[in-house]
């Protein structure tokens, strides 16, 4: 009898039609919200006074919660007249429909029991899901112990980004110091050093209000590789200069282990053409590297990847790591001396740092860009075959950073520029910091205690975000002092407005200070004039106004500019 009062009481807030419907079918019509007879049963406990009240408390607080969003989608059915009106005109269909509903509840009552028994089914997933995450651990924690790990790997969709911490006090530029066999030998030329030049002028207000509101002015010359050159400037009267003929390494003023590693390096782009005087460079290099060394912003438009793509690779990395050793050797060479220094003393003569560390900004667009300059650094710091350099995490980035021979398509014929564009690892999505000190290299760095950042502009796009998001960060790039945009016609195809929003982030003041010593910061930084003493080299395969716009309204060197 409590079943069936129960089940008159349901069929109360139902017209003819649902009842009608119900009592042939077993079930409302789906327009009008189904609801299983499992789920009523499960609704509308109909127990006696005497029940087992000896459940388990977890399957009753599984069953509220299945059933929650129906019990009160019920309870808005509150009995009205109408309704009463209508139980008491059909009180004859209820009774000749008493068998039906008999036989209802029975049913009801067998599928709440295989409902039961899926809950126990569903109670037991958990437990093998966490099995299976425990070996998901496991194995995770064998990738990573190999340096083989895929946290970085975009086809196992795990988005934390691995950076070294372990190695963070043995690259740190504060707590080191300069050994004494690393002291730089030309000493005694530093006053004609082109860093040393660039980096040591302080510019007056007046200069930096030209910089910012007069127009530039510009002069031609021609060169037997580049062609013709346009010389820009802003303070003075453009220079131009001409080619040296015949380039001695030893004029160049570069770090002491990277005059005989060169020649090593380059062995494969030289011809026997070249003179034994010259026997480092190939023409378009020597060029090239005579504009880098003057610290003047380059806009080269004839980089082709069948031809001179790596030579001009090779030549821009030179130029970087040339000037990340030799700050960083400026810098440990101060330590040194204020480690010698005695207390009290003033600390102004040893500015020689920005706000950040990162010195360097290397965009290019997929990451076998990057494993090759990487290599190329690795094979500039090796002296030779036997004194090999300590690079932490190698194994790592050659797993993330390379290509498996069978990625690539069988019987797959592209034109050479593709296959020569297109080569290795195409990802587009990567950032990756690098710390250089003295006779070691780590990869994986943290960005605030790189040397060198290289990325794309997507991977560049992620970490600055944009204006209103809880988690950004820009400030390591507060002090970038070369910028090379590598293959920027490339990024025509990919999304252009990702290199803007680099540019407009570049050189600002940092919204943190990030643990430096204000006392070793360059004056330059600290009045926020950093854009004027960055370099900007800008390679590209064609001339585009986009292209030209970046290198007109961004580059702000008062060196000049060569295009």
């Amino acid at each position: 009898m409590g079943k069936r009062r129960g089940w008159r009481g349901l069929a109360r807030g139902l017209s003819k039609r649902q009842k009608k419907h119900l009592r042939d079918f077993g079930e409302q019509h789906p327009f009008d919200d189904p609801i299983t007879v499992a789920v009523l049963h499960l609704c509308f406990p109909f127990q006696s006074d005497n029940s087992d009240k000896s459940s388990s408390e977890s399957d009753s607080e599984t069953e509220v919660e299945q059933v929650s969003v129906y019990h009160k989608l019920l309870a808005t059915l509150k009995t009205s007249p109408e309704s009463e009106s209508e139980e008491e005109e059909d009180e004859s269909e209820s009774e000749e429909a008493e068998e039906s509903e008999a036989e209802m509840d029975s049913e009801g009552s067998q599928e709440t029991g295989e409902a039961d028994g899926g809950e126990e089914d569903k109670n037991d997933v958990p437990e093998q899901e966490e099995g299976t995450a425990d070996t998901a651990e496991q194995t995770l924690g064998q990738e990573q112990a190999d340096g083989a790990s895929t946290s970085c790997d975009p086809s196992h969709g795990v988005t934390e980004e691995f950076t070294d911490v372990k190695h963070e006090s043995e690259f740190s530029l504060e707590t080191n110091f300069m050994e004494e066999e690393s002291r730089d030998c030309n000493a005694d030329k530093r006053d004609s050093n082109p860093f040393k030049q660039h980096m040591d002028k302080e510019l007056e207000e007046k200069e930096v209000e030209k910089l910012s509101t007069l127009p530039k002015t510009s002069s031609q010359s021609k060169w037997p590789r580049l062609g013709q050159l346009t010389f820009y400037s802003t303070l003075e009267k453009p220079k131009t200069f001409k080619a040296e003929k015949e380039v001695d390494v030893k004029q160049l003023y570069l770090h002491k282990p990277l005059e005989s590693t060169w020649p090593k390096v380059n062995k494969e782009f030289l011809s026997s053409v070249n003179k034994p005087s010259d026997a480092s460079f190939t023409p378009l290099q020597r060029e090239l590297f005579c504009i880098m060394n003057t610290y003047r912003d380059l806009f080269y438009p004839e980089r082709n990847a069948l031809t001179n793509g790596e030579e001009i690779r090779c030549a821009y990395c030179l130029h970087a790591l040339n000037h990340v050793l030799k700050a960083n050797s400026q810098v440990l060479s101060n330590n040194a001396k204020r480690r010698d220094q005695k207390p009290g003393a003033a600390n102004d003569d040893y500015r020689d740092q920005g706000l950040t560390r990162p010195k360097v900004l290397m965009i290019v667009p997929f990451r076998e860009c990057a494993l090759r300059i990487v290599h190329i650094l690795i094979s500039l710091l090796e002296v030779n075959d036997k004194k090999k350099i300590d690079v932490s995490n190698k194994k790592r980035f050659k797993g993330e950073f390379g290509s498996e021979p069978e990625e690539k398509p069988l019987n797959l014929k592209r034109p050479e520029d593709y296959e020569a564009v297109f080569a290795g690892n195409i990802d587009d999505h990567f950032r990756i910091g690098v710390a250089i000190l003295q006779k070691s290299m780590r990869l994986y760095a943290p960005f605030y205690s790189s040397d060198i950042i290289i990325a794309s502009p997507l991977g560049m796009r992620t970490v600055i975000g944009a204006e209103g998001e809880k988690k950004r960060d820009f400030d390591f790039l507060s002090s970038i002092e070369i910028l090379i945009i590598d293959q920027a016609d490339i990024y025509l195809m990919q999304n252009w407005e990702h290199v803007l929003h680099l540019m407009k982030h570049m050189n600002l003041l940092p919204l943190d200070s990030h643990g430096v010593d204000f006392s070793r910061v360059r004056m330059p930084n600290l009045s926020n004039w950093s854009k004027y003493y960055r370099q900007t080299l800008l390679f590209s395969a064609l001339q585009n106004p986009q292209i030209n716009s970046v290198f007109n309204r961004h580059c702000f060197n008062y060196v000049g500019q060569v295009s």
